[in-house]
Order: C-alpha cells, then sequence, then structure tokens
C-alpha cells in the first residue's frame, strides 16, 4: 500500500496528508475488527457453546443429592462459573498467557518450545510436560465435537410440537452432522470460514439478550458475581464442592483456543473480543440461566422428585427453556451452527498441531494437504481426520448423551491447562528474567485452581473418565517410541562412511560422470548419504553437478527467510545446501530450491533427479527398546508418508534407493 503511493502525486497541502494518513488508518482500524469478528467464530467457539451443558451439568449434581436445590445453592454454582471464567480465562490466559508469543506464535508446542528456548536446552522433564499437554488436546478434539453437538441436537425435547417423541431421533440426527462436518474438511474451510465469525457473533448475542429477558425478572441473581457465594458453597458443601466443580469446569472448556490461535489473529483482536462480546455474553447468559431456575425452582424440585419416583431420566434444558416456545426451533438451528463451528476449530486445531508435532519430530511424516493458495494455516491431514472422526462415532454412540459424555468430559482439558501452567513458570523465570518467588507467586494461584478442578475430574474415571486418559497414553507411547527409535536409528547412520571420506577415496578413483545435477537429501551432511553410496555401488557413476542436501526445523513457528538456505561450496562440483523451516511450515523442498537460486545455486530442476534413501527397517534383540517397542516403531515408520510427497518432490525426478537396518 505504501509503496503504490510512494510514486502517486503528493498532495500539495497539509489537508491532503491528513486524508491520505485517514484513509490508511480506516483501513487499518476495518482490518483490525475483520480479525476481531473472525477470532469470535475461531478462538471462542469452543467456549462460547459450554453455556449449553455446563450450568446444567452443575445443577444437576445439587438435584442428585434428593433434598432440592436451594437459592443459595443456585447462586454459588453461578458464582463459581464466573471466578472459573475470571481467574482461568481473564487472568491466566487473557492478561499473561498472551504475552508469551513465539515469534507471534501460540499453542502447547509453541510453549515447550519457547521455554526450551529459555532454558537454552530441552530437559527430559520439559518435553514430558509438553508432550502431555499436546496429547491431552486429541481428548478434546474427539469430545468436543460429540458432547457440542449432542447438547445441541437435545434442545429439540424442548420445542413444544416434538417433545419426547423426538428422543430416538437425537443420536442419529448427531452423528449425522458429525459425519458431515468430517466428510466436508478435504474441501477446507475458506468458504464457510468467512461465515463462522458473523454466526458465532449472534449467537453470543443471542446468548446475551436470552440472559436479560430472565434477569429483569430475578435481578438479585447479581448477587452471585460476589466471590462470597462461591466460598460459600464450596466451604458448606464438602465433597460436593469437588463433584460440582467437574462440571464447572466445562464452563472454561476452550480456553486453550485464546493461546493456541493467537497466531493467526493477534493477541489484541482476541482481548477486544473477550472484553467486549464473549465475556459479557456468556456472563449474561449463566446469570439468566440461573434467574430462570430461580424462578422454577419449586416447579424444578417437584419434577425432578417425580422422576425419581417413576424411575424416569430427569430431562432438563435450561438454556433452550429461556427462550419463548415459538423461538426454541430457531434457537437449536443456531446452536447447531454454533457447535458445528466449534468442532471444526478444534479439528483444525488438530491438524496444525499434528503438523507441529511432525516437524518436531514427535510424530512419523503425514499427508499434509493445502486447502488455500492465500492461508498458510488452512491445512487437511486426511489420517488425522478420519481417525478423528472414528474416536467422535464411537464416544457419540458409546455415551449417547451429552451428559454421560460430561464425565469423560475436563480431564483431558484440566491436565493441558496444568502443563501450561509449568511451562509459564519457566517462561516467566528464565525468559522474563523474574526470580524464582516472583515466578512461583504468579503462576501458584492458576497451579491451585488447576489441580482443583483435576481432582475434581478425576472422580469420573470410572465413568467415563477414563476415555481421555486411554487417548493421551496411547499417544504418548506412539510419540515416546517414535522419538525413542528415530534417535537410535540416527546412531546407526552415524555409523556409515563419513562424507569426507567418501570424497577423498573417490579423488583417487575417479567414477564415471554423467551430464546433470543430482541432488540426494540426508539427515546428517557429514555423512555419505546412502542413496549416493548405492548409486555408486550399483551404477557406478556421479553426476557433473552434487548437491548434499538436509532439511532442518528449528524450534520457532517460520524460519527467518535470511536462514532459509545456506550453501556451502564443499568441493568444486559437490554443494552442501541446508534448507531450514519452521515448525509451523511444510518443507516444500523444490519452492526452496527455486529461491536458493537468488544465492548462487544453479540448476535445472528438469535436468536434476532427487536421490532419496529409503531403509527398510528390522527388529534387532539389541535394538535397546523392548521387541513390542521394536515392531510399533517399523509400523509407524512403514506407515509414515514418503518423503517424495512430504518434501512436494516432483515423483518424476525422484529416485529411491533402499537397504536393510537392524533397530
Amino acid at each position: 500500500m505504501a509503496q503504490a503511493s510512494a510514486g502517486a502525486p503528493q498532495p500539495s497541502d497539509r489537508n491532503g496528508s491528513n486524508a491520505k494518513a485517514g484513509a490508511h488508518g480506516a483501513a487499518a482500524h476495518a482490518g483490525f475488527w475483520t480479525l476481531v469478528i473472525g477470532c469470535i467464530g475461531v478462538v471462542y467457539g469452543d467456549i462460547g457453546t459450554s453455556p449449553l451443558y455446563a450450568f446444567k451439568e452443575s445443577f444437576l449434581h445439587i438435584l442428585d443429592q434428593g433434598q432440592g436445590a436451594t437459592r443459595e445453592e443456585v447462586l454459588g454454582i453461578i458464582s463459581l462459573i464466573f471466578w472459573a471464567l475470571m481467574i482461568v480465562v481473564t487472568l491466566k490466559y487473557i492478561v499473561i498467557v498472551l504475552q508469551m508469543d513465539n515469534k507471534g506464535e501460540g499453542g502447547t508446542l509453541s510453549l515447550m518450545a519457547l521455554a526450551q528456548r529459555a532454558l537454552g536446552k530441552r530437559p527430559a522433564l520439559l518435553f514430558l510436560i509438553g508432550v502431555i499437554g499436546a496429547s491431552m488436546f486429541y481428548g478434546d478434539a474427539m469430545i468436543t465435537p460429540a458432547i457440542s453437538v449432542l447438547s445441541a441436537v437435545e434442545g429439540l425435547r424442548a420445542v413444544p410440537m416434538l417433545g419426547d417423541g423426538i428422543d430416538p431421533f437425537i443420536l442419529p440426527i448427531a452423528v449425522g452432522i458429525l459425519v458431515g462436518l468430517f466428510a466436508v474438511q478435504a474441501r477446507g474451510t475458506g468458504t464457510m470460514g468467512r461465515y463462522f465469525g458473523p454466526i458465532t457473533s449472534v449467537w453470543f448475542v443471542v446468548m446475551g439478550a436470552l440472559g436479560v429477558m430472565h434477569i429483569v425478572r430475578e435481578p438479585g441473581v447479581f448477587e452471585a458475581l460476589l466471590p462470597t457465594y462461591a466460598l460459600s458453597f464450596m466451604f458448606t458443601h464438602g465433597w460436593l464442592t469437588f463433584i460440582v466443580l467437574g462440571s464447572v469446569f466445562l464452563a472454561v472448556t476452550g480456553a486453550e483456543a485464546l493461546y493456541a490461535d493467537m497466531g493467526h489473529f493477534g493477541r489484541r483482536p482476541i482481548r477486544v473480543a473477550w472484553m467486549g462480546l464473549v465475556l459479557p455474553a456468556l456472563t449474561l447468559n449463566y446469570l439468566g440461566q440461573g434467574a430462570y431456575v430461580l424462578g422454577e425452582l419449586g416447579e424444578i424440585n417437584t419434577a425432578y422428585a417425580a422422576s425419581e419416583v417413576a424411575g424416569e431420566t430427569f430431562e432438563f434444558t435450561p438454556f433452550f427453556l429461556m427462550a419463548p416456545e415459538m423461538l426454541r426451533l430457531p434457537l437449536v438451528v443456531l446452536a447447531t451452527a454454533a457447535t458445528v463451528i466449534a468442532s471444526q476449530a478444534v479439528i483444525s486445531g488438530a491438524f496444525s498441531l499434528t503438523q507441529q508435532a511432525i516437524q518436531l519430530g514427535l510424530l512419523p511424516r503425514m499427508e499434509i494437504r493445502r486447502t488455500s493458495e492465500t492461508q498458510a494455516g488452512q491445512i487437511y491431514m486426511p489420517q488425522v481426520n478420519w481417525m478423528l472422526l472414528a474416536g467422535v462415532l464411537l464416544l457419540t454412540m458409546a455415551f449417547g448423551s451429552s451428559t454421560r459424555l460430561a464425565a469423560a468430559y475436563g480431564i483431558s482439558i484440566t491436565t493441558e491447562m496444568l502443563m501450561s501452567t509449568c511451562m509459564m513458570f519457566i517462561v516467566i523465570w528464565k525468559l522474563w528474567k523474574q526470580p524464582v518467588w516472583v515466578a512461583s507467586a504468579i503462576v501458584a494461584p492458576f497451579a491451585v485452581v488447576e489441580l482443583i478442578f483435576l481432582s475434581s475430574n478425576l472422580q469420573r474415571v470410572m465413568s467415563g473418565g477414563f476415555v481421555p486418559i486411554m487417548l493421551a497414553v496411547g499417544l504418548l507411547i506412539v510419540i515416546w517410541t517414535w522419538v525413542r527409535g528415530t534417535r537410535l536409528l540416527a546412531e546407526v547412520v552415524r555409523r556409515d562412511e563419513p562424507l569426507s571420506k567418501l570424497f577423498e577415496a573417490l579423488s583417487h578413483h575417479p567414477p564415471h560422470r554423467v551430464r546433470g545435477a543430482a541432488i540426494f537429501l540426508t539427515g546428517d551432511p557429514d555423512t555419505a548419504p546412502a542413496a549416493l553410496m548405492h548409486n555408486l555401488k550399483h551404477n557406478q557413476v556421479l553426476h557433473e553437478q552434487i548437491i548434499i542436501l538436509t532439511v532442518k526445523t528449528v524450534n520457532m513457528p517460520r524460519a527467518p527467510e535470511s536462514e532459509r538456505v545456506k550453501i556451502e561450496d564443499y568441493l568444486p562440483d559437490v554443494k552442501r545446501v541446508t534448507l531450514t523451516f519452521g515448525f509451523m511450515e511444510t518443507p516444500n523442498v523444490v519452492k526452496a530450491l527455486t529461491e536458493a537460486r537468488k544465492h548462487g545455486l544453479k540448476f535445472d530442476i528438469m535436468k536434476t533427479s532427487f536421490f532419496l534413501s529409503r531403509r527398510t527397517i528390522v527388529p534387532s534383540e539389541k535394538s535397546g527398546m523392548p521387541l513390542w517397542q521394536d515392531h510399533l516403531f517399523i509400523f509407524l515408520a512403514r506407515n509414515a508418508t514418503n518423503a517424495t510427497d512430504f518434501f512436494h518432490i516432483p515423483s518424476g525426478r525422484a529416485v529411491e534407493l533402499g537397504n536393510q537396518v537392524m533397530v
């Protein structure tokens, strides 16, 4: 924009300059509000659907005691929810964590890389903390779509014309929506994504309006904003407090998205959206649900007691019951749209996290497809997509209702938050260079709150909480096996012939040279690539121009352009080239090599062959891993996407030469 105007005639008067500056400021202002609306759809989709089930599940625990709920208990629950939002979301994420950007990016693995940079190394404990946090996210990615969509579709029970007759169709409708959601992932979210922000903004406005409708009838509900009601509930209800807190925590699920999506929107739009719309709308809605229950408290207690006597399930959806009867069906449709958007955000987050894990060497290579030519963050990973769908459908059909799914929800997210708190401490202490006692004082309140939430959620292990734990443990085993196996494999490769020794021998007995260039990919630029050795052994030739190419990933979201390409003249006809990518980038080797021409690398892509080493791994009793882990590593390696596709190398120019390696 500045370049375009540089060559234009400049206004001769001061008013003209002010007009130009004003136009630029207006454009920047419009762009900022576009980001605000966009982040409302992506960042706040998950936490924005929590009112569908958070208060309901918390209140049902009170009713389950069989003595009926009281006014003080209702106000206590609302107070707990409000202060959870203030402490966990506003203070921790909005005020503190958003300051911990890794070159503008956020997320669990970004925070781990930032903490690693602060320490100057990656100790095993930090690695374990980061991996546990990332592993727990996948449990969230499976449960969020299931519980969100189910809770929205269950709102059909509140529609008078449908009533109980809709019950047999709720699960099939939810399954159909979920299958459709995952089926369209391959097309990307570019077209529909532009509507996510406006739809979710309408959702928040409607939630706030519903709350106001009932608050005006019960203005006394504002007393719940006092922390005394939360503290009184905790001190007077003993063990029940821990049970209720497990459901109260559902109100802050999705808070991690504020940090994870910071790179897409920036911290200021996220903060403005939270303080300007999201927090007020959530607060008004939770107060409105409390006001509705207070107004109907006698009838609710009576209806619950009657259902207990009859041995029936008590169906209670205060969110939808707040709406006038004629507006409930449109509200269900809007809620379903909001839950689909929330699910989309979590699915996209799973794709992004997996890409980061692959680039950091935590998982084997998987197929990554770009779904947008302009938006770098829009990717699709088929393997991850279908595995998530299988898990989501299994959870949906196994649990059958949002109430039963709520028992499985929470453990993964509380653990993920606790891991981020641990890494927060390292960043404040080492990177921000604060004394240990200052870092401890800042982090301790959040750690205490999250430990309380975690302990309350751990009570649900036998009633469904084992699901995210099993998922996380399984993923931890996979990551541990892959990291350990690749290290052992690297040690085997290091025993190969050094590159310097190979070319010294070739100088005495030069092989036949053929025209063109050959690029040999290798993970260790000091070791002769296996493909080069096999080419010499079987074809007994070398190309006129040889490039030893290494692709490196750094602990930054995106590598600086100045460090993208490093060219070293190893011998007159041999060059060593290192391409550097960040952990949020897809390594496109051909594109990077084309850019390398600006740095003096000369080659014709149509006369260049890429030689890659394909190793067949066989288990060994002396590998350093148990035999079962050997077989798991071999399975992962065999099912990894081949290097040709992953590095975007033209298949017509690639030659793969294999050998057998014992690990």
